[in-house]
C-alpha cells in the first residue's frame, strides 16, 4: 500500500516535471492531483484523502505547503447539495469545510474536477498544442481525428463545479477514455499511478503536436508583410528603448506598471503575418492567458521603419482608443454585482518590427504576461494552421475576467510594498553606500538597475538581491558621456523604465592644495560633478516620456558645506553636486521630478572610497590608525554614532517612498551631528 509520503512525493515530483516546459503549461496555471489515505489524528483510523495543486501555485516550483488537502469524502459529499450552475460559485467556499488538517493551500476552482474524476491521479494542462485544438472552430472533429475514442472532446464550459460533474460522467462513460480535450480552455488526463497520469498528459500533448506538424500549414499568418518585419537587433534594441518608457507611461494611466519587452521570433512572426490584426482583434482564449493578457492587446499600426515620433504619435491616439473601447466592453457586459473597472489600459502592447511589451504590478507579473501572450501565439499559429482560431466569445470571456472568484483572489494578494512599481538606477552600487541603498530599495518593492565601473560587483550584488525580476545589472563609467548614454537606454529595458535615480558613484583622493594636482582635480570633478549631471540628464529624458514624474537623489556629502583641511578636490566636487540638487529641482518640478541630496559624514564601514586609499589619507590627516577613523568620525559628532551605509539608504528610503511627497531640492544631513556642517 502506497503511503501518504509516498504519495505526495509522487505527486510533486510529477508536477516538477510537467510545470519545467511552458509549452506545456504556463507559470502558475494548470493543476495536478493525487488521492490516497492517511491517518486521521483524531480517530486513528485511515480516511481518504485529495492532495491538489492550491489557488495560484506554481506547478514547476510546487511544495507540499502549495498543496490543498481535502477529506476526499466531504468534498464528493457537496454533490448532493449542489445548488446549480447558477450558483456554483459557492461550492467554492464549501471547500474549506472538506480541508484536513491545518495550513496548505486554499483550492482552486478547479478542486471539483480532481475529486469527481473516479481516477487516482489526475491532470489539467494548458499546454500550446493542445489549446490550439481546443480553440479550433473544428476542434471536436480534430479531437476525433487525433485520438479517435482515446480522449473525449468537452464543450466549453467555464471553470467550476459544473465543469468537475461533466468530466466525472465523460470518464465513466468513457472506461477506454485517457482524458478530454476542453474546448477554448486545455486538457485533463487521468491514470492509476502518477506515473500513467503523467505519461497519458504527455501522450495527448505529443500527438496534438505531432497532428499540428503534420497537417500544418506552412503560413498560419498569412502572407510575410516585408514592411512589418523584424529591425536588425541593434534598431530593435534602440527602438525599444525609446519606445518603451512612453508606452510604459501610457500603461500606467490607472495604475503605475513595470514593463518587460519580448524580441522572440514567435511575437515577430505574428506582427509580419497579414493576419495580425484579425487574431489580435479575438484576443487569447484560455483563461489563464487573457486574465493576464487582458481580452486583447493594442497593435501599433504602422510600419517597422516608422520614426520614433510617428510611432510615439500613433501609439498615443491608439491607446486613447484602447481605452475608450475597453470601457464599452466593460459597459456591455458589466451587471449590478461585478466588480468595478480595473484599469483600462493594455497589458499587452504590440510594435511592428520591434517586439512585445508586456505590464503588470510587479517585474514577474509583466515577464509572465508576455509569456502568456507568447503562448497564445502558438495556439493560434497551431489552430489557424489546421483550422481556424475561434476562441470563446467575448462576454465569456468578460464573465472570467471579472469572475467573482477572481476578484476575491486579487484581493488576498498582500499589500504593495511603499517602492512597488519604481524602478531605481544606482550608480556606484557595487559596494558601500550603493549596495546598502540597492538592498533597501529591493526590500521595500523597487525593481533596481545595479550600475558600477566593476561589472562583476554589480552582478554580485544583483545576484544576491534575487535576479533579473528583481535587480539588474551593468557596466558604466559615469565620467564618460556615450557610457551614461548607453548605461541609461539599457537600464530600460529589463523594468521599462526608470523612476528613482541615486547618483552614488563616486571616488576621493585627499591632498593639500600644494599637492593637488590637475589631474587630481579633473578625476574627482569628472566622476562626481560631471558623472551626476550626465545621470541625471539622461535619466530626465526617460522620466518626462513617461510622464509619471520622479526622484533624482543626489549622495553629496557633509563636506559640500563643511571646510575641512587638505581635501579642495573631493569638497568642491561635493559642493557642485548640492547646488546640482538645487537647480535640478528648480528646473524639474513642472514634471513631477522631485530632486533632493544627502549629505553624509565619514561612512568608513563598507566604503569602496575609504577602502582604495581615502581612509589611510583621512586617518594620517587626523593623527589616528586607520582602523580607528570611523570611531574617531563617531565622536566628533553630537550622538557619538558612526555613520554606516544602511543610514543613509535609511535617508533614500525617507526621501522617496512617498511621505515626503511634497518635498524637493532639500538636504538631509546623515552625520550623527557635525554642528558645523549643519544648514543655514
Amino acid at each position: 500500500m502506497t503511503t501518504a509520503r509516498e504519495t505526495i512525493d509522487a505527486l510533486l515530483e510529477r508536477s516538477h516535471q510537467l510545470g519545467a516546459d511552458p509549452r506545456t503549461t504556463n507559470f502558475a496555471g494548470g493543476n495536478t492531483s493525487a488521492k490516497g489515505t492517511d491517518t486521521d489524528p483524531v480517530t486513528g483510523q485511515d480516511v481518504d484523502l485529495l492532495w491538489v495543486k492550491g489557488s495560484g501555485g506554481d506547478l514547476g516550483t510546487l511544495q507540499e505547503n502549495g498543496l490543498a488537502v481535502l477529506r476526499l469524502d466531504r468534498v464528493r459529499a457537496l454533490r448532493d447539495v449542489y445548488p446549480g450552475v447558477e450558483r456554483e460559485d459557492e461550492m467554492v467556499a464549501a471547500f474549506d469545510h472538506c480541508l484536513f488538517g491545518k495550513g496548505g493551500a486554499a483550492p482552486s476552482i478547479d478542486t471539483a474536477m480532481h475529486a469527481l474524476v473516479d481516477a487516482a491521479h489526475v491532470d489539467h494542462l494548458h499546454p500550446d498544442a493542445g489549446i490550439a485544438i481546443a480553440t479550433a472552430a473544428d476542434g471536436e472533429r480534430l479531437t476525433r481525428e487525433i485520438f479517435g475514442d482515446d480522449v473525449v472532446w468537452v464543450p466549453w464550459r467555464r471553470p467550476g463545479f459544473q465543469l468537475g460533474l461533466d468530466i466525472a460522467a465523460i470518464k465513466e462513460a468513457n472506461p477506454q477514455a485517457i482524458g478530454c480535450i476542453l474546448g477554448g480552455h486545455g486538457i485533463t488526463a487521468w491514470g492509476e499511478t502518477s506515473q500513467e497520469a503523467q505519461q497519458r498528459s504527455e501522450r495527448i500533448i505529443r500527438e496534438a503536436q505531432a497532428y499540428l506538424d503534420e497537417r500544418g500549414a506552412a503560413d498560419p499568418f498569412g502572407a510575410h508583410d516585408d514592411s512589418r518585419e523584424a529591425l536588425p537587433e541593434d534598431e530593435r534594441r534602440a527602438k525599444a528603448s525609446a519606445l518603451l518608457p512612453v508606452i510604459r507611461g501610457l500603461a500606467s494611466t490607472d495604475a503605475p506598471m513595470i514593463g518587460h519587452w519580448t524580441d522572440t521570433e514567435d511575437v515577430h512572426e505574428l506582427l509580419a503575418g497579414e493576419k495580425l490584426a484579425a487574431l489580435a482583434e479575438l484576443g487569447t482564449s484560455c483563461p489563464d492567458h487573457f486574465l493576464r493578457t487582458k481580452v486583447k492587446p493594442l497593435v501599433l499600426d504602422l510600419p517597422s521603419d516608422a520614426s520614433t515620433e510617428e510611432q510615439v504619435a500613433r501609439l498615443r491616439e491608439l491607446h486613447e482608443a484602447y481605452r475608450e473601447g475597453y470601457a464599452a466592453y466593460y459597459a456591455r457586459h458589466a451587471s449590478q454585482d461585478s466588480p468595478a473597472m480595473r484599469g483600462a489600459d493594455p497589458a499587452i502592447v504590440l510594435v511592428p518590427g520591434v517586439g512585445m511589451f508586456s505590464f503588470g504590478a510587479d517585474a514577474q507579473t509583466a515577464r509572465v504576461a508576455g509569456e502568456f501572450y507568447v503562448n497564445a501565439i502558438r495556439v493560434m499559429r497551431g489552430a489557424e494552421s489546421v483550422s481556424t482560431y475561434a476562441p470563446i466569445d467575448e462576454a465569456e470571456k468578460f464573465r472570467i475576467e471579472y469572475w467573482a472568484l477572481e476578484e476575491a483572489k486579487l484581493q488576498r494578494r498582500p499589500r504593495p510594498k511603499p517602492l512597488a512599481t519604481r524602478v531605481a538606477l544606482v550608480t556606484g552600487a557595487g559596494s558601500g553606500i550603493g549596495r546598502a541603498t540597492a538592498e533597501r530599495l529591493v526590500a521595500e518593492g523597487a525593481c533596481v538597475v545595479i550600475a558600477d565601473l566593476n561589472l562583476e560587483n554589480a552582478q554580485a550584488v544583483a545576484e544576491e538581491l534575487g535576479g533579473p525580476d528583481r535587480a539588474v545589472a551593468l557596466r558604466a563609467d559615469v565620467s564618460d558621456e556615450a557610457s551614461v548614454v548607453q548605461m541609461v537606454a539599457d537600464a530600460v529595458l529589463p523594468f521599462g523604465g526608470i523612476d528613482l535615480i541615486v547618483n552614488n558613484a563616486g571616488l576621493s583622493l585627499s591632498k593639500p592644495l600644494l599637492e593637488t594636482t590637475a589631474k587630481d582635480w579633473d578625476l574627482q570633478h569628472d566622476v562626481m560633478a560631471r558623472g551626476s549631471f550626465l545621470v541625471s540628464r539622461e535619466a530626465a529624458r526617460v522620466m518626462i516620456d513617461q510622464a509619471m514624474g520622479g526622484d533624482i537623489i543626489y549622495i553629496s556629502s557633509k563636506n559640500s558645506v563643511f571646510a575641512g583641511p587638505n581635501n579642495i578636490a573631493y569638497s568642491a566636487t561635493k559642493a557642485d553636486q548640492a547646488h546640482q540638487v538645487r537647480l535640478l529641482a528648480a528646473e524639474l518640478g513642472g514634471h513631477q521630478i522631485r530632486v533632493n541630496g544627502i549629505n553624509p559624514d565619514g561612512v568608513v564601514r563598507g566604503s569602496g572610497i575609504f577602502a582604495g586609499g581615502w581612509g589611510a589619507s583621512r586617518a594620517k590627516v587626523y593623527g589616528v590608525k586607520e582602523e580607528e577613523l570611523g570611531e574617531f568620525y563617531a565622536q566628533r559628532t553630537l550622538l557619538k554614532r558612526e555613520v554606516l551605509p544602511a543610514n543613509v539608504a535609511n535617508a533614500v528610503f525617507a526621501l522617496t517612498a512617498g511621505d515626503l511627497s511634497h518635498t524637493t531640492g532639500l538636504h538631509i544631513p546623515v552625520d550623527a551631528g557635525v554642528a558645523a556642517a549643519f544648514l543655514r
